[in-house]
């Protein structure tokens, strides 16, 4: 590390590996269980979610009667505007259960068979039905793109035939009231600007995002991608470091937020266009759901203290701004909605703390 390379060395070049392709038996298949009229899923994952592949992915879902589907958790999809969407399989193993009931033929884009993140009591680890046919288009190190192109020419569906369009926006702006989880996600999803990166470790207050987020502007949502939780304010720093003309949201969970809240400080020394809000219900609320899923309904005192984010709560304007970021504590709809616009339009580091 300290000392002069020789004068004969060589500089090492990567070299570009092409990209293996998926199989005509496999492509046979998948188009088979398309033509069968079963229920059939198109379960997508990794670069499965980005527009060229989604672009083939919509062409199928119009023409024929497939359900687009992603995994859980997903590290970057390209969405809003007239790319194509698609349903996220749900968390809660519950909703991810009912999701997949009927579902006949899964074929798998770059994703595995789902299951769940956590064991419960008497509830299953394969989330599909058991007598699903699971088919593997093409694997995450194939061209996802390419097979679903594929599959498109092999079901006669023609390149510049009509995508599955995304839904109207089917909710209201809330204009005044207390603020909730539910009304931070429409908000910023309705003010959400065109080429916005969305950092999303918003946890359980921030579910209802993607659906409301559907018809929004074009973004890139990036997400929390396993259980380790902490993820969201570098993953904006990164973001923002990455793309500098972009702006980036992120939506934050309180408690998870604590984790790496350093990253603050990054925003502000290097000057990063990051607007973060931070859900504040001052608890771990997917902590409490998961202990009443392994059938603990009434946890003692020294379990719920483990779990809620108080005595003291956190103060997350006074954190932000010892950070050298400004920010602004809000808990009506009002005053989350000026706080919003009032983000947007400036550029640098800027924290709400939304109270619901």
């Amino acid at each position: 590390a300290w000392t002069e390379l020789p004068a004969d060395s060589q500089v090492v070049k990567v070299v570009d590996e092409a990209v293996p392709h998926t199989t005509i038996e496999a492509v046979r298949a998948a188009a088979k269980a398309i033509r069968s009229g079963e229920v059939t899923t198109l379960m997508l994952g990794s670069t499965a979610l980005r527009q060229r592949a989604l672009d083939a992915a919509g062409r199928i879902a119009r023409a024929t009667s497939v359900r687009l589907l992603s995994e859980t958790s997903n590290r970057r999809i390209e969405r809003g505007g007239d790319r194509t969407p698609v349903d996220r399989l749900p968390y809660p193993i519950d909703l991810a259960v009912a999701k997949l009931k009927d579902v006949r033929h899964l074929v798998l884009v770059g994703a595995k068979a789902p299951v769940g993140f956590f064991a419960y009591p008497g509830k299953p680890s394969l989330l599909a039905p058991e007598d699903c046919e699971k088919i593997v288009l093409a694997t995450v190190e194939q061209d996802l793109a390419h097979a679903l192109e594929w599959l498109a020419d092999e079901l006669g569906i023609a390149a510049d035939a009509p995508r599955l369009a995304a839904p109207a926006p089917a909710y209201e702006v809330p204009a005044s009231g207390k603020l909730t989880g539910a009304a931070v996600n429409i908000l910023v999803a309705h003010h959400l600007p065109d080429n916005a990166i969305v950092c999303d470790e918003s946890i359980t207050q921030g579910r209802e995002f993607p659906i409301y987020s559907a018809s929004s502007a074009p973004h890139d949502w990036l997400m929390l991608t396993g259980g380790a939780i902490g993820i969201g304010l570098p993953l904006a720093a990164g973001a923002a470091v990455a793309c500098p003309d972009r702006k980036v949201i992120t939506l934050q969970a309180d408690g998870s937020g604590m984790y790496t809240l350093q990253a603050l400080w990054t925003q502000a020394r290097e000057n990063l266009d990051c607007l973060t809000v931070i859900l504040a219900n001052r608890s771990y609320a997917t902590l409490h759901g998961e202990m009443k899923n392994v059938g603990v309904q009434e946890p003692g005192r020294n379990a719920r203290r483990m779990l809620d984010l108080e005595e003291p709560y956190l103060d997350w304007t006074h954190l932000a701004r010892g950070m050298g970021v400004e920010a602004v504590s809000v808990d009506t709809v009002e005053g989350f909605a000026r706080a919003l616009q009032d983000g947007l339009k400036r550029r640098g580091p800027f924290l709400i703390e939304a109270l619901i």
